[in-house]
């Protein structure tokens, strides 16, 4: 009897059932958005905003290694505040959207730091150029995230050497640090039911 028991326990601890999943959403191009800040000429802040943000957020609240996030941000996007600085920013003064048309992040790890606060590494690509950074994120929700939930919110912020990205003109004038916000709201895709399915 005592060995059914152990057999039972035995099995029951390495039941795939016992372990959440992980989950994919899918960004939600029109509710996410990047926001890039810096100082020009010592003082003043400038700032810009990239939509049309695709990728995905891969997370599982039991297993830390299947957590994964991966973002493509087209150049095309970048809005500033003015008609001026919009265009010299996507030119080959800095970004040079015309030859690199994306900026890419993909993540190498995801630690969950407790409750809704995750630190995100990866690889940034800009340009032609990767390397690693470090994102602080937060859940929108504010509480741990909930594999139930069919949408996912969260605002992560980092700061970058703009020359370590050979973008790297006017470096008497904007400052080399550039700060990076991004809001990212994402949705489970749910596979679509045929009509033969939903009619049973």
């Amino acid at each position: 009897m005592n060995r059914v028991a152990c057999l039972y326990a035995l099995l029951a601890l390495f039941s795939p059932a016992l372990y959440a999943a992980p989950v994919t959403y899918t960004i939600a191009p029109e509710k996410t958005s990047i926001g890039l800040s810096w100082r020009a000429f010592g003082h003043d802040f400038s700032q810009a905003t990239l939509r049309g943000v695709t990728g995905t957020v891969t997370l599982n609240r039991d297993e830390e290694r299947d957590d994964h996030i991966d973002v493509t941000i087209p150049v095309a996007t970048l809005v500033a505040s003015n008609r001026l600085l919009t265009w010299q920013l996507k030119s080959d003064l800095f970004f040079d959207a015309e030859h690199y048309p994306q900026i890419h992040f993909v993540s190498s790890r995801v630690a969950s730091m407790g409750g809704a606060d995750y630190r995100i590494f990866g690889l940034l690509t800009v340009k032609d150029v990767s390397r690693l950074v470090v994102m602080l994120a937060t859940l929108d929700s504010g509480q741990a995230f909930d594999p139930a939930s069919d949408s996912l919110a969260l605002h992560a912020s980092t700061a970058i050497s703009r020359t370590a990205f050979r973008v790297d003109r006017l470096v008497g004038v904007v400052d080399d640090r550039v700060n990076i916000a991004l809001t990212i709201a994402a949705e489970v895709k749910r596979p679509l039911s045929s009509p033969l399915t939903s009619s049973r």
